[in-house]
């Protein structure tokens, strides 16, 4: 707190920004770009560390770490051309959103534990709080929020 001669009085203990953490990137789907998505989601998980102070435990992170690869994964299978990831997040919660050229939105399989592939999303769906996709002008978003809790 700075006290000032004319009786005004200032605080200065707000250290959390006010604005959630943003960070875009986007892809062209040449070999490798699912491990770059997930290293862009694990330095975006230590810049809220860093800028928000966020206390994110080690079952937090992982999910996130997933459910940026499922999605990334669809798009890099599904829409036969570049794909955008965009994370925007707080030390609450995370919104990972994938933009990609396909008009297709996609579908969740019913659980059959016999069934080879086709997953992805239903892993997406137990580990994020919500789940949605909708048409946008350039093809879709498919966009996930995951909560982030301490260990």
């Amino acid at each position: 707190m700075i006290e000032y001669p004319d009786g005004a009085v200032i605080r200065t203990d707000f250290d959390v920004p006010v604005e959630p953490l943003r960070r875009t990137t986007h892809y062209t789907g040449e070999p490798g770009c699912i491990a770059e998505a997930r290293s862009f989601a694990a330095h975006f998980l230590d810049e809220l560390r860093n800028e928000w102070c966020a206390a994110i435990g080690s079952r937090s992170g992982e999910a996130l770490l997933l459910v940026v690869s499922e999605l990334v994964t669809n798009a890099d299978r599904h829409s036969g051309g570049p794909y955008v990831l965009e994370l925007e997040g707080t030390d609450a919660l995370v919104s990972v959103c994938v933009y990609d050229s396909s008009a297709t939105l996609p579908r969740r399989y019913p659980r059959d534990p016999r069934r080879i592939g086709r997953h992805g999303l239903e892993i997406v769906h137990a580990l994020a709080a919500e789940v949605t996709a909708d048409r946008v002008p350039v093809g879709k978003r498919v966009r996930a929020l995951v909560h982030l809790e301490r260990d």
